[in-house]
């Protein structure tokens, strides 16, 4: 939150090494009851036991199902919130670090457990790519070739979206060079290997492993801007 920073870290128990599984794995709600504890807490801390004014940006893996989407609306329905509003985290991504000219966007996103590519054109995914792999399945790898393989799951979908590219989005995407998101673009080693093999430059944000969640901030806020103002309850403006 703007002046408080994190307001909650990782849940109790979670993360490879934890006692217990993560309610999140590869981009799906594994244990509901888990995660809604913890989205709980953190409408708690953020929000506060009135709810009902509030507003809750959703970002998914572009390419989430429509059951794991449905899960997670049930989960936030839960909180008393008045609206969600769902977005890719792509879309998120480049909100916060994507080029300001119009035109196509590739969005590469690497994270813990998923790689994802995303082709948006005018703001919409026009096409993507999803690898269910991340940087915490190369724990072990040589850190002299973690580069290459990184990089070759991702030239791969990218290759693939270009071959199904029948209007020259994607050249134009790489024109402008690729937005880079998740843990993987912390790394130079892996963000100059892309740079290389693509022969165009790379984008990143400050902090590339929360450039999705400050993107959807950023929706957020600008979503808020322009609601409705509420009208005021118990003499009291909200």
């Amino acid at each position: 939150m703007p002046g408080r920073g994190l307001l909650l870290g990782p849940f109790p128990g979670s993360g490879s090494h934890g006692g217990a599984e993560r309610p999140v794995r590869r981009g799906r709600i594994v244990d509901p009851e888990s995660c809604g504890r913890l989205l709980g807490r953190i409408a708690d801390a953020a929000l506060g036991p009135d709810r009902s004014d509030s507003v809750i940006v959703l970002s998914h893996p572009v390419l989430a199902g429509a059951a794991h989407r449905t899960a997670a609306r049930a989960l936030l329905a839960g909180l008393g919130t008045t609206r969600v509003v769902v977005l890719s985290s792509a879309r998120a991504a480049a909100a916060y670090a994507g080029p300001r000219e119009a035109g196509p966007v590739l969005v590469v996103d690497m994270g813990a457990e998923l790689t994802e590519v995303t082709l948006l054109v005018g703001g919409l995914v026009a096409d993507a790519r999803q690898a269910e792999n991340g940087l915490d399945d190369l724990d072990g790898l040589d850190p002299a070739t973690l580069p290459s393989v990184l990089g070759r799951t991702v030239l791969d979908m990218i290759t693939s979206m270009w071959r199904h590219d029948r209007h020259g989005a994607i050249r134009g995407a790489l024109r402008k060079g690729p937005v880079l998101a998740g843990g993987g673009a912390l790394r130079t080693d892996v963000t100059d290997h892309l740079a290389r093999c693509l022969g165009t430059r790379v984008r990143l944000a400050d902090d590339p492993s929360t450039t999705v969640v400050r993107g959807a901030g950023q929706i957020l806020s600008s979503v808020l801007r322009h609601r409705p103002t509420p009208p005021e309850r118990s003499g009291r403006p909200r």
